[in-house]
């Protein structure tokens, strides 16, 4: 195997590796407890996280396997499987990210505009029914793959790769692909994202107005009205608790300890923390896709085998990087002796779910 074969098979690798343990951490950390009711966002996530195992196990683990050995060496039928799944995940990643973005944003506007007013997508009816969907469309638009795959080359240098009957046929599958699978839930997410930045902007603006407002108020308040709220934020613990002692309060003393609170940490609520996340991911997720997206496009009119590498290791890198991101936003990082535990419950609880059953 030459220096490029080697490098490409280390990529793979690292992909595996990274991915798996990001994804599985995303997926324990996501399962409720015992007596803890599933939420939303948890359901999201565990959609997501199966979606990008099955890219980690099922493709970067045998892609680096054939490039170790320098020829693809499980067979035909495997090399369905393999486009399959490559394919399901990344159209299963775009759907999903599309979801949980407008889930977030949905959320933050819920709970900075309106007050915590329920949100539409915070229903487990609704957001299972999207998920099933999501599966449902994305193996439809993929089956074709089981069918489309071949192995070219000689003995000594197979690779799995796809076909099409005609060149018409390629251009009308790829081009519907783009448009329903990538185009549309992309234009979706970069919508919903852009909302999220500018209500997240907008609040910002609202606590700096609001502190500079206090700070010109409270210059004449009267000595024992500092002393009090020096005592309210002495007794607060945490942001949420003064947040509610500042309620109880009114005139400048009140907004006092809000814009204290605020300034001290503004972005410390779980939305805005999760929003923030989101965003990143986005802003990843752009990059990799929309380059995935040109290379795809540029294929299609010229095909070539390193335009082909780019667009799969572009889309591969995205189930890596994005699980450490949405764990961060929802401060859900756990250390590994905290992972083992947890996936020492949740073995405990499959098996003691077996012997019930």
């Amino acid at each position: 195997m030459g220096t490029l074969g080697w490098i490409e098979a280390f990529i793979r690798i690292l992909m595996f590796f990274f991915g798996t343990v990001g994804n599985s951490c995303l997926w324990l950390c996501s399962l409720p407890g015992p007596q803890t009711p599933l939420r939303t966002n948890e359901l999201l996530f565990l959609n997501l996280a199966a979606s990008n195992l099955l890219n980690n196990c099922l493709v970067d683990l045998p892609d680096a396997m054939s490039d170790f050995a320098g020829e693809w060496f499980m067979g035909k039928a495997y090399c369905s499987i393999f486009l399959f799944c490559a394919d399901l995940s990344e159209t299963n990643g775009i759907f999903f990210t599309m979801f949980i973005t407008v889930f977030w944003n949905q959320k933050l506007v819920g709970s900075l505009k309106r007050g915590g007013a329920p949100v539409r997508l915070d229903n487990l009816q609704l957001v299972t029914v999207l998920l099933a969907g999501s599966w449902i469309v994305s193996v439809s638009f993929n089956v074709p793959r089981l069918f489309f795959s071949r192995l070219e080359g000689e003995n000594a240098s197979r690779k799995c790769v796809e076909y099409y009957p005609s060149e018409t046929a390629m251009v009308m599958y790829n081009s519907v692909i783009m448009a329903l699978a990538n185009a549309v839930p992309l234009a979706g997410t970069v919508f919903a994202s852009l909302q999220i930045v500018v209500t997240l902007l907008q609040h910002m603006t609202r606590v700096q107005g609001l502190s500079a407002e206090s700070h010109n108020s409270t210059g004449n308040a009267p000595p024992n009205e500092t002393r009090s709220t020096n005592n309210d934020q002495r007794n607060t613990n945490n942001d949420q608790r003064s947040s509610g002692t500042s309620k109880n309060q009114e005139g400048p003393v009140g907004d006092l300890v809000r814009t204290r609170v605020a300034e001290r940490n503004p972005g410390s609520s779980s939305q805005v923390r999760a929003a923030k996340s989101v965003v990143a991911v986005v802003t990843v997720f752009l990059v990799c896709w929309l380059t995935h997206l040109i290379v795809r496009i540029t294929s299609s009119i010229h095909n070539s085998t390193l335009i082909l590498d780019i667009a799969t290791y572009t889309a591969a890198s995205y189930p890596s990087i994005i699980p450490y991101m949405f764990l961060y936003g929802a401060k859900k990082l756990i250390s590994p002796k905290q992972l083992l535990q947890k996936l020492i419950k949740t073995v405990r609880l499959l098996v003691h779910c077996r012997g019930v059953a």
